[in-house]
């Protein structure tokens, strides 16, 4: 029953993050460029509201942000940013990049278009 509520909210997660990405593939850098602050972690967690309730709910997921968000990237979850002065849920479009800075806390510069950001630099924080 975990197993399916996992991969239904991770379905879920993935087709509402999704959409914001369709809109970076044809946008050029007509806005400009600014510094974010916040965490890089994934669609999984987000949608579910937070990492120390996944691993409750599923310990094998990992004992920390770091490790949870890399799991859930294996099960098919995107690297997802969350400012952490808005709280705001972006979706990177850089995934490699993002992957490198799994659970941590980073300032990222780049290009906001809607609820997705083209990202030009990330950099650890902590």
């Amino acid at each position: 029953m975990k197993n399916y509520l996992l991969r239904s909210r991770l379905a879920l997660a993935t087709i509402l993050l999704a959409v914001p990405m369709c809109a970076l593939s044809g946008q050029s850098d007509q806005a400009s460029q600014k510094g974010f602050t916040g965490e890089v972690t994934d669609s999984l967690c987000v949608a579910n509201g937070s990492h120390a309730s996944m691993i409750a709910a599923m310990p094998s997921m990992g004992r920390d942000g770091e490790s949870c968000t890399k799991k859930c990237a294996q099960l098919g979850a995107k690297y997802v940013f969350i400012d952490s002065a808005t709280k705001a849920v972006y979706q990177l479009d850089d995934q490699p990049k993002a992957a490198q800075f799994a659970g941590q806390k980073v300032r990222i510069t780049g290009t906001q278009i809607g609820s997705a950001i083209k990202l030009v630099s990330v950099n650890s924080i902590g």
